[in-house]
């Protein structure tokens, strides 16, 4: 199983959160169910999936996870942009 770095969002333009999983589709659906709802995401109503890409190792994706949280806005709205221009919530493609 691949390792993820995703970015989930409430809406075009919304709050964005950065995370990092082994299991992205089970990630996704607890998110989607508030499964732990005092977390940043649930209490955002994050739940649509706008970005992710994969990764052979865990350390590979922990690295790429921690230096996308240190970028500025401008630049995770061009990387979400370049991939998915409409902002649709691509969890139906796990």
């Amino acid at each position: 199983m691949k390792h993820c770095v995703y970015i989930i969002t409430n809406k075009k333009d919304g709050v964005l959160y950065i995370g990092e999983t082994k299991d992205l589709k089970r990630r996704i659906y607890q998110h989607k169910n508030k499964v732990h709802p005092t977390t940043f995401s649930a209490r955002y109503n994050l739940d649509k999936l706008i970005y992710f890409e994969e990764f052979e190792t865990k350390k590979e994706a922990r690295l790429k996870e921690r230096q996308m949280k240190k970028w500025n806005r401008g630049w995770k709205i061009e990387l979400i942009e370049k991939n998915n221009p409409d902002w649709i919530d691509l969890h139906k493609e796990l």
